[in-house]
């Protein structure tokens, strides 16, 4: 009677597994071959200089990509989660980091509490292009603009999707029927996406005279966005490589005190 209660169950467990196997084929020819829209391109690599344990953070290029948001993605994108105080980590001095935010307007209250616009501070946050969602659909025919404070972490590929997506705007196939006001992008999923193309060559005039092609542009803003996301990233990648040496000759203490605590008992 166990063995077959034994038997039963693993019976079921294999089924469990291999049924989700078995109907995936068919599943995923049904997305592909029976309409569905179609996979989106692979992924550029742009050989970023933070990749790996001791990459870290090229702040020229991440000062540029804050020049692009600066001058093209803040039109219709946020930076819910920053102060502009947190530029500061990128190289730019307190005086700079003051006229910079200087350059908007945010809503507060007088002496007598009534509503007036001021020139913002270091410790207020980025500015919102729109009030609200609502104004932000209608203002751009339905869709949504994402925050950009995390969103080289929340989409497969991180950085590398923001570096593709930039460069992946292109005429469609004849054989594609487009949605009404979509662009056609090779690296976007479905390959429609509602954003026009919003870089370009020469879009960006750098203050440092950097070159100014679309993958350079594309390159800088995601090595900004990368950086908006996890701003601690080098300091975390230093901290790491201090406590690998640390530990590595506290092993070897570890392994010698063993030794000679055993070697006794015997």
């Amino acid at each position: 009677m166990k063995l077959r209660l034994v038997l039963g169950a693993a019976m079921l467990a294999l089924g469990a597994v291999a049924l989700p196997l078995l109907l995936l084929p068919a599943a995923h020819a049904q997305d592909e071959g029976a309409g569905g829209p179609p996979p989106p391109d692979p992924l550029l690599d742009a050989k970023f200089s933070f990749r790996g344990p001791f990459g870290t953070l090229d702040k020229a290029a991440a000062q540029r990509g804050l020049q692009i948001y600066k001058e093209v993605c803040s039109n219709c994108h946020g930076l819910y989660e920053m102060s502009y105080r947190n530029i500061a980590a990128l190289g730019f001095t307190e005086d700079q980091v003051k006229a910079f935010a200087a350059e908007y307007q945010v809503d507060d209250f007088n002496d007598k509490g009534e509503p007036v616009k001021r020139k913002a501070l270091p410790s207020d946050r980025f500015v919102r292009p729109f009030a609200n969602e609502a104004a932000a659909r209608e203002a751009m025919n339905g869709a949504y603009p994402p925050d950009l404070a995390l969103i080289a972490k929340s989409r497969k590929g991180g950085p590398d999707y923001v570096y593709s997506l930039m460069q992946g705007y292109a005429d469609p196939p004849a054989s594609m029927k487009m949605g009404d006001g979509l662009n056609y992008n090779k690296f976007f999923p479905g390959r429609q996406i509602a954003m026009p193309q919003p870089l370009t060559d020469g879009a960006v005039t750098f203050t440092d005279g950097s070159p100014n092609t679309l993958a350079d542009e594309a390159k800088d803003v995601a090595t900004f966005l990368e950086w908006a996301a996890e701003p601690e990233a080098d300091e975390r990648k230093q901290l790491g490589t201090w406590v690998i040496l640390f530990l590595i000759p506290l092993t070897g203490l570890l392994y010698a005190l063993k030794v000679s605590v055993w070697s006794k008992l015997h």
